[in-house]
């Protein structure tokens, strides 16, 4: 067994970790994201290409939450 052979090996083994890692990993991330209710972080990554004043907000809030400008929250 010459040294080409064990990084063949080597290789071949260290590539099929890494995919298992990665499916691995996007099983992990699928799953909780399931479990999550409070944010939706997909929808903010547009917030950047969607900025325009006719576009639609990310995440939508009524005027009762909002404070005017000058006037503090009782």
């Amino acid at each position: 067994m010459d040294i080409a052979q064990l990084q063949a090996y080597g290789y071949f083994t260290l590539i099929t970790l890494l995919v298992i890692a990665l499916y691995g990993y996007i099983y992990h991330l699928y799953s909780k994201k399931k479990d999550v209710d409070v944010f939706d972080y997909e929808s903010y990554s547009n917030m950047a290409l969607k900025d325009g004043r006719d576009d639609t907000p990310v995440a939508p809030m009524s005027d009762d939450k909002v404070p005017l400008e000058g006037l503090k929250e009782k």
